[in-house]
């Protein structure tokens, strides 16, 4: 009997010693580099993201079984990358953290095995999963193993699309081939000064371009939330990142067939805001910011705004209204004029679908003026880049509500959730104009012709202006024909949105029988 416990005992230590080769990652030396380099590790991130304990590891023990260019000889402990699941927050969570520390996070076939088989954990329980990525890349001595590690990461990225939330997290490097698995997930995060995404290097775009350019300026964090719009969110630092992440999760549903979490309101439902009387202005030309409008109509004042920095002319971002999570569309006066253009159409699409994906229902504020004109956008193709938000709105089945605050001219007023595409209820403020064109340009075309035989053209040109306004730019013409449900009281706003939610929260998405749709990319 005590020599069955002694072998037990050793078998004991074996697994204990085996476990701690694996935490230990690449070793102290790696580990301080990574510190110095202001990282955290991949089981500090972990650590940080979990609720305390809750974190259960899978395939801690697997090894690559590469032998070429002296792999034979090199150990990667966790093959690089920690895989697992737990709680944030109290719900369940995949994870996948790459460990920079070991090969420098680099992907082969069997660091990709184990990312793919927790992302199919995932989506066969149905939770979220999320990728924490610092990588040097393709592991170059697996060669095509390699290659086939990333492809099959993309082709699981697609098949969970739309049916649990994937979300992205660049903490590092990620070049070439990784950048992909980001890109077809929902939400990217990015640190400042840490982070960053690049097809090819400065040194490649140097040698075939000779363009001279730096990591940061080439892929770092502000580049892709301000310029390429990749990344939904920046944080200073990690720590400030996982709690932005943790944040975005609570509005999120697990999966598809979920409803988003609801909490009890804290905020009266009933509540007016007379002060919204003077946020909108009536004169049409007077710009304001179109926050002050959502800070007083969602709970609690409290906005999570995505995509912040880039196209700014249109906000988008997540809130709560009497507990339930909704997705907001809003037109930004104060950028361009809250005028539609190519990223504020694919912003906003994106966001849209998201939405309808997993059952969050949508809320539109628009006050939008049209496209915006010029040859760049034309050329850059905003009839194509246009028709997306059309096409995401009328696809969405989920609740859709609608405020139009001011401004809504032309197809830009079919875009923003017109009653057309499907809005289930749509109101408009006193401010509202609604037309085919603002009075000044349409007046020119209209009256073109009494205008210019006038004895005082400018004179006849500011009076058909009037005449045009004082019938045709006002929310009565559309509420006559029923293309709007009511006109309201700026005050009445959140109670108003709110009583259209309630109603619609049972609401039967139906659509034609099809395998999908060809939508405008």
């Amino acid at each position: 009997m005590a020599e069955s416990v002694s072998l037990f005992e050793q078998k004991l230590r074996e697994l204990a010693k085996r476990r701690e080769t694996v935490i230990q990652g690449g070793g102290a030396a790696r580990v301080e580099r990574q510190h110095k380099a202001g990282k955290w590790t991949a089981r500090e991130r972990i650590a940080a993201l979990f609720d305390p304990g809750t974190f259960v590891e899978i395939d801690a023990f697997v090894t690559h079984r590469a032998k070429e260019f002296g792999m034979d000889k090199v150990q990667a402990p966790g093959e690089g990358v920690v895989t697992g699941y737990g709680l944030v927050n109290g719900r369940a969570v995949c994870v996948a953290s790459q460990d920079f520390t070991v090969i420098g996070g680099s992907l082969g076939e069997m660091h990709a095995a184990k990312i793919v088989k927790c992302m199919e954990l995932a989506a066969k329980v149905g939770i979220p999963f999320i990728s924490l990525n610092d990588s040097g890349g393709a592991r170059i001595q697996e060669g095509v193993d390699a290659l086939k590690g990333y492809g099959d990461i993309f082709y699981r990225n697609v098949q969970c699309s739309g049916v649990i939330p994937q979300i992205s997290v660049i903490l590092g490097p990620c070049a070439g081939g990784a950048v992909y698995s980001p890109a077809l997930t929902d939400f990217i995060f990015m640190v400042q000064g840490t982070a960053n995404m690049f097809i090819t290097g400065p040194q490649v775009i140097k040698a075939v371009t000779g363009e001279e350019v730096t990591v940061e300026q080439l892929g770092g964090a502000a580049v892709h939330s301000q310029i390429s719009g990749n990344a939904h969110f920046v944080a200073p630092d990690e720590e400030t990142c996982l709690q932005l992440l943790k944040a975005l999760l609570d509005y999120l549903p697990s999966n598809n067939q979920e409803d988003p979490p609801q909490y009890d309101p804290t905020d009266d439902p009933a509540r007016v805001e007379p002060a919204l009387r003077d946020v909108v202005p009536a004169e049409p030309n007077k710009s304001y910011d179109m926050h002050h409008v959502i800070d007083a109509i969602v709970d609690n004042g409290v906005f999570f705004e995505v995509s912040r920095d880039y196209a700014q002319n249109i906000i988008t971002g997540f809130a709560r209204m009497n507990g339930r999570s909704v997705g907001i569309i809003a037109s930004q006066p104060n950028v361009k004029a809250g005028c539609l253009d190519i990223n504020a159409s694919d912003k906003a699409a994106r966001f849209v679908r998201f939405c309808d994906a997993f059952n969050i229902p949508l809320v539109t504020l628009a006050d939008v003026p049209g496209y915006l004109p010029g040859v760049d956008q034309e050329y850059g193709g905003i009839i194509r880049h246009g028709a997306k938000l059309l096409y995401a709105y009328s696809e969405a089945t989920v609740p859709k509500v609608t405020v139009i605050t001011r401004k809504a001219y032309g197809g830009a007023y079919i875009a923003m959730c017109s009653r057309h595409l499907g809005a289930d209820m749509v109101f408009a403020l006193p401010t509202a104009e609604i037309a085919v064109m603002g009075p000044e340009g349409a007046a020119n075309v209209v009256f073109r012709d009494e205008i210019a035989s006038a004895e005082n053209p400018e004179e006849k040109r500011k009076e058909k202006i009037k005449e045009f306004r004082d019938v045709f730019a006002n929310p009565y013409v559309a509420a006559s024909r029923g293309y709007v449900d009511d006109v309201i009281d700026p005050a009445e706003i959140r109670p108003k949105v709110i009583g259209a939610l309630e109603l619609l929260a049972t609401k039967k998405g139906e659509g034609l029988p099809k395998k999908h749709g060809n939508m405008p990319v």
